[in-house]
Order: structure tokens, then sequence, then C-alpha cells
């Protein structure tokens, strides 16, 4: 704010050099006030009221002394005492008026009114240089505007920070370094922001850069950030899965989802919630090796799955980490190449970076024993990590989870306005049936993606790795006579985690705290990233009850006509 007072300063030094009356101009250095135009300029105001009220408590105080003297009771009030108290309350309304509102604005305010003059002032060109106007010619701010040009999406670029960003632009220092040398997030991203700008020629209007705590960032979630992106969260719910309440944050830019997933918890609450189970909990990670032929691969192979070997590549893979525990290595051989999925418990951390550095461990150890073997890659796909792979969806990867509701046969046509029969049979002939004919590799749902998505986002998660934890077979059947609907969803691959990764940033903790799963279990480690896992199963049954619902009924297309569109986009159409 400093630099933008100086810039004020100079416009209003030039502003206060227009002639006045009888055609001679004001010193440049005359102090100009608003109130100079009122018939009692404000600096007399204050000191007539400043003496009224001394005035009129001296007097009252001399007057109240005397009563007092004379025993005479304070409440009978002469006229000239009445208009002495007159003068005292009068006078304070207004001296705390005006001193204690400047004194509040001075704490509370932001210098709105300078920022509005300044991003308000004209801006002067080659017509308004023509026309030549005290006001016009004024000196403008040069961190508001470069070469008369539009403003700039970053004002507070400092003549000291000009000379790194023309070194950005020239190519001389490295944008990556610029949180390193500066030793300030957020001045390291404003000064890539103008570099890119001056690159570019893209000013990146509505790309919010302030507002954002960029250190929190730094060397773990975003490298060379410029600003954020905005996007909605909304809340769906109540979710009742085991016995709890849950309110689902979803952050989409998707009409009709949030509400969607909201009638589906509706349907499942009266109808006594929904049941989860955690079937498997492991993080994988499959290296790749290559020996000098196959048979010497297989001997690995054999090596790494007799069980006596099992619990010394056990201990060494669990030095990783206090949490990481190895359940199992499967092996697969192509030629001489060898693949090996390391399967681990990991807490409550997603555990990709875990699983690694335990592998690392195991891969060290074993080149004492195999010391032909060459290490090609820590990762061989045999994982299989953000990629729809049928290892993950028969063996599953991260959390394995089934969750399951009995819908009762009022609520399926009172809240999702359809009917039984009409259910079982869209299932059947759209997830499972057209599924199929499709090829489709663990996408026998609906939408669970839309749900795990919405989800992962809001709270932290990887949203790449939502391709296999969307994988999901949704299964309907008529129960109890026909009179029931019983509704699950089959998730083997929930790759979820509430601790580390942007699970830590303020946004996102705030999401995983209105689920209760916030940060790491301290009872039971992983007991927080399995209930997270099961709310995202207990959120994707929701979401499956009410699209197949508004299927089965016909109001698909009528739902997103309301939800999904903006009114301001609509056609006008005139009345009939």
């Amino acid at each position: 704010m400093d630099v933008r007072r100086r810039c004020l300063q100079g416009l209003s030094s030039a502003a206060a050099a227009p002639s006045v009356a009888g055609g001679a101009r004001r010193p440049a250095d005359a102090l100009v006030l608003a109130s100079d135009g009122l018939p009692l300029p404000i600096r007399y105001t204050n000191l007539l009221f400043s003496g009224v009220f001394i005035a009129s408590l001296v007097f009252l105080m001399r007057r109240w002394r005397e009563k007092v003297r004379s025993s005479v009771p304070l409440h009978l009030l002469g006229l000239s005492e009445i208009l002495a108290v007159v003068g005292v309350i009068a006078s304070l309304v207004y001296l705390v008026s005006f001193f204690g509102i400047a004194f509040v604005q001075s704490i509370v305010s932001c210098h709105d009114e300078e920022d509005e003059f300044l991003l308000s002032a004209p801006v002067p060109g080659p017509a308004a240089a023509a026309s030549a106007t005290p006001l016009a010619t004024a000196p403008i701010c040069p961190l508001l505007y470069t070469n008369n040009a539009a403003p700039q999406n970053n004002p507070e670029v400092t003549a000291k920070d000009e000379d790194i960003i023309s070194s950005v632009v020239a190519g001389n220092t490295p944008s990556y370094v610029l949180e390193a040398k500066l030793g300030d997030c957020r001045r390291a991203a404003g000064i890539r922001r103008e570099a890119l700008r001056r690159i570019t020629g893209r000013a990146l209007e509505g790309l919010p850069l302030d507002g954002f705590d960029y250190a929190s960032i730094l060397g773990q979630c975003c490298e060379l950030p410029v600003g954020y992106v905005q996007l909605p969260v909304g809340v769906a719910g109540p979710l009742v899965l085991d016995g709890r309440e849950h309110y689902l944050p979803m952050a989409t830019t998707e009409g009709c989802l949030v509400a969607s997933t909201s009638r589906g918890c509706k349907a499942i609450a009266q109808s006594g919630g929904a049941t989860s189970v955690v079937l498997r909990d492991g993080m994988t990670r499959a290296p790749v090796v290559r020996l000098p032929s196959a048979r010497r691969a297989a001997e690995l192979k054999a090596f790494l799955q007799e069980p006596n070997n099992f619990e010394n590549i056990a201990s060494v893979f669990n030095r990783c980490s206090r949490f990481a525990r190895l359940q199992a290595i499967q092996c697969a051989l192509a030629g001489r190449n060898l693949y090996m999925r390391f399967s681990s418990s990991t807490g409550d951390a997603m555990g990709m970076n875990m699983v690694s550095k335990g592998v690392e461990n195991v891969l060290g150890y074993l080149q004492n024993d195999f010391q032909d073997m060459d290490v090609i890659s820590i990762s061989g796909n045999f994982c299989s990590d953000k990629k729809p792979a049928a290892v993950n969806w028969i063996e599953g990867r991260g959390k394995s989870v089934v969750c399951e509701a009995v819908i009762k046969e009022e609520v399926v046509k009172k809240v999702l306005k359809t009917n039984i029969p009409a259910l079982v049979e869209l299932n059947m002939i759209k997830n499972l049936a057209g599924s199929a004919v499709a090829g489709s590799l663990g996408g026998f749902n609906a939408h669970a993606s839309n749900i795990v998505s919405a989800i992962y986002i809001a709270t932290g998660q990887d949203p790449a790795q939502n391709v296999e934890s969307s994988h999901c077979i949704t299964m309907m059947e008529a129960v109890n006579g026909g009179k029931d609907l019983h509704v699950s969803v089959t998730m083997p691959s929930i790759e979820v985690g509430t601790v580390g990764g942007g699970t830590q940033l303020a946004s996102q903790a705030a999401c995983l705290d209105l689920l209760g799963v916030k940060g790491a279990s301290l009872e039971s480690p992983g007991a927080n990233a399995r209930r997270l896992a099961a709310i995202v199963a207990g959120a994707v049954l929701a979401g499956e009850l009410s699209l197949l619902s508004a299927l089965a009924a016909g109001q698909l297309v009528q739902s997103h006509m309301k939800y999904n569109r903006s009114a301001k986009d609509s056609p006008k159409l005139p009345p009939e």
C-alpha cells in the first residue's frame, strides 16, 4: 500500500493544479481538502465541538459541586444546566462519530477507496494525450499500467521484481527456482505469472492469484504455480451408512449431480440406511526387472513366492514406514522380464510413496543374491496405477468395498418415482448386458465415476486415480416377495487416504473434517481411510439409485434441463 499511496500523492498533486478564480494557479504544494467547500470547514467544526464539550463539562462539574455543598439534589436542573447537558451529549456524539469511525476504519479497512480510485483512473492514450487535461496528463502508477495498456493482473509487481521478471522472460533464470531464491511463495507465483503474461501475451484474466496459501503446496502438491482454480463444492446427504450420518462434500461443475445424489441418500435414509464391508486394504506397486534368461527370471519368481523367504522380504519391506506391512507378492513373467506386484497396508495414507520406498528396499536386498538382475523400472504397470486394468478389477487395489441397502417399495414409488421391476430390468439390460456388449472393464454401473471424482477433488485425493477407483458393479434384485429392492455396489479399487498429499490443504481438510475422517486415526491406524472408502462407496450407491430411477422414469433430460443449464443461457420463448 505504500507504493499505491505514492502513486495517489502524485495524482493528487497533479489534480490540485487546475486554475482558480482569476486565472491564477494554486501552488502545487498547497493542501486542498474537500471540506474547504463547506460553509464551515471540518477542522473548525472539530474545534467548535471540542470547545463546547470542555466548556459544558466544566460548567456542570462546578454546578454539581455547589449542589453537593448545599445539599441540593443533583437531578434538579435549571435551564443553563439542561443546555450544558445537551451540549455535552451533542459534542460527545459528534466527536465519537468523527474520530471513532476513522480509528476503526484505519484498522479494518484495506484502503478500498484508494484501490477503486486507482483502478478506475483513466488510462492515457494517444487521443487522451492530445486533449491534455490536467488529470489525463497525471503520472500513472507503473504497477497498475504498462505501456499505456489495460491494467495488469498482478498490480503488486514492484520495481525490485522487474529485473527478476525480465530474467525469467529472457530464459536466464529458471522459473522453478523462484521460490527457493526469493523465499516467498506468493511473490514467486506473482512473478511467474507476470513473466508468463509477457511471454504468451495472455493476461490469465479470471484466474485468481491472491487468497491461496502457496507455501502449503511447496514441494508436495503442485510446481510452478501461477494461480488456483475455483470449483464449487456442494453438499449431498445425509447419507446414513453403518448407523452414522454423513454429509457428502462434492466438488463438481456438473449440474444435477449433487441434487441427484441427495435424492439417493434420502431414499436410503428412509429405508433404514446402508451397510458397508471393507474386504481388502492394500496398496500395490509392481516393479519390472530383467534377467539374463527366462530360466533365471523363473528362479527369482520361485524365490519370491517361497513361503520361507516371505518373512525376510517383509522385514526388509516394512523398514520404509511404521505403518507399512507387506501382505503379498504376486509375480508374472513375460520372456525374461519379471513383474513383481507388492501389496501392502499403508495406515491412513493412500500409500503410493510408502509402498514405492518399501519396494526399493526389497530390490536392493534381492540384488545381493541376484546380482545379474537389472531393474528396468520401479513401476512396470502391473500395479496398475491410473489405468483400467483387469488385475485391479480381480485382485483389488487400495480398499475393496461392498455397500448395500434394502429400499422399501413405498420409498421407490414416492422418492425415486419409479417401481422395483423397472429398476431391476434396467440395471440388468443397461449396467450388466450393455456394459458387456461395450467390452467394459470394471464399468458395470451407471455413473460411479461422477460421484468418485467429485468427492476425490473435494477431499484432496488424487483425481487421476478415479480411473481404477470407479471400477464398480451395481446389482439390483427384488426381495421380500418383490416388495423391496436390494441394491449393492462392489468397488474393488477405492484408493483414498486421509493424510498426505492434497488432504492437508485447508479446503480439502475442511471437507474431510465434515466427514469425520480428517487426519490419522489415533485409536486404529488406517480406520479413517477405510471409513472414507466406505463413504465413497455409499455415495456411489446413492448416485446409482437416483440416476437409474431417473432413467427408468424417463426424467433424465427433464432433470438436466432444470439443474444443468444456466437460466441466462436458456432461450426466451414467447408466451403461447
